[in-house]
């Protein structure tokens, strides 16, 4: 496996396999991987031929505040778990090499930025956007593997894919859970043994909502409540929002029909955690 810290290396080497007749299959990180990034290597590694894994803690995504000087980093477990999913390829660039000085140019998604996670992390997804704009050209690859985890990012991709006529398929994998549900995420490890067993609440709260959806309940804001209500058991978890949104506009879901977003933010400790589930409800 190759590790490529420069942008020309790394177009070279995705221009010599297209030009190969290679499939081309992209996995973009912030690394720390658990088995959630292990799974969307895996389903890279069955449908390309040859596999890149980017690895870039892009500072633009994080606002004032937050924890770029303390987001989790450990590059050679990286390696080894990347090698050992079978990953041709990593991209681990220095932030100057994505931002080299006067750095102007931003993408933005514009109503993403608004709501949900948007409405309180201003800037962040237009960071998401660029970075993710940015690993499309400089590794142009046939697909791009994202986890629905990050529900919200995959939506703003396939946006941005979309109005900009992005030649790439976004491919949207499912949510990695440990045994107890809590959704696999680099920040857990932020988390002290009480407030683990605390943030368990989360998904408990999405599994409500679907209970509730599947037994005829189509009032979204009757499943919100009886989520929050849930959520406001555990003291050690402060919520920071609950919503029901449409998943083709992300925008608010009154009555509950059709492919239906359900998602959350919460604080537990130091660690802001998210978590979601995608109904498709009949009318």
């Amino acid at each position: 496996m190759r590790i490529v810290t420069s942008i020309g290396e790394m177009r070279d080497t995705v221009r010599e396999r297209r030009g190969a007749g290679q499939l081309v299959g992209l996995v973009p990180t912030m690394g720390f991987f658990h088995a959630g990034h292990v799974s969307l290597m895996q389903a890279a590694r069955e449908d390309c031929a040859f596999v890149v894994v980017s690895l870039f803690v892009n500072p633009t995504q994080f606002g004032p505040g937050e924890d770029l000087a303390e987001y989790p980093r450990d590059l050679d477990r990286d390696v080894e778990m990347a090698e050992a999913a079978g990953v041709d390829c990593i991209f681990h660039p220095e932030a100057r090499e994505m931002y080299p000085e006067r750095f102007l140019a931003y993408v933005e998604v514009k109503e993403a930025g608004e709501v949900l996670c948007g409405a309180s992390r201003h800037g962040h997804f237009r960071g998401v956007a660029t970075v993710v704009a940015k690993l499309f050209n400089i590794i142009p690859a046939h697909r791009a593997y994202f986890g629905l985890k990050d529900a919200q990012q995959v939506w703003v991709i396939r946006r941005m894919v979309r109005d900009l006529d992005f030649d790439v398929e976004v491919v949207a994998c499912p949510t990695v859970r440990e045994e107890d549900g809590l959704a696999m995420s680099s920040r857990n490890i932020y988390l002290k043994p009480e407030e683990r067993k605390a943030a368990t609440v989360l998904y408990r709260s999405l599994r409500l909502a679907g209970d509730l959806v599947a037994g005829g309940e189509r009032h979204a804001a009757r499943v919100l409540e009886e989520m929050n209500a849930l959520i406001a058991g555990e003291p050690l978890v402060r919520t920071e929002y609950v919503e029901a949104v449409d998943w083709e506009t992300l925008g608010p879901a009154g009555m509950l029909r059709g492919e239906v977003l359900i998602a959350l933010a919460a604080r537990v400790g130091k660690a802001r955690l998210i978590d979601n589930i995608l109904l498709d409800v009949p009318a």
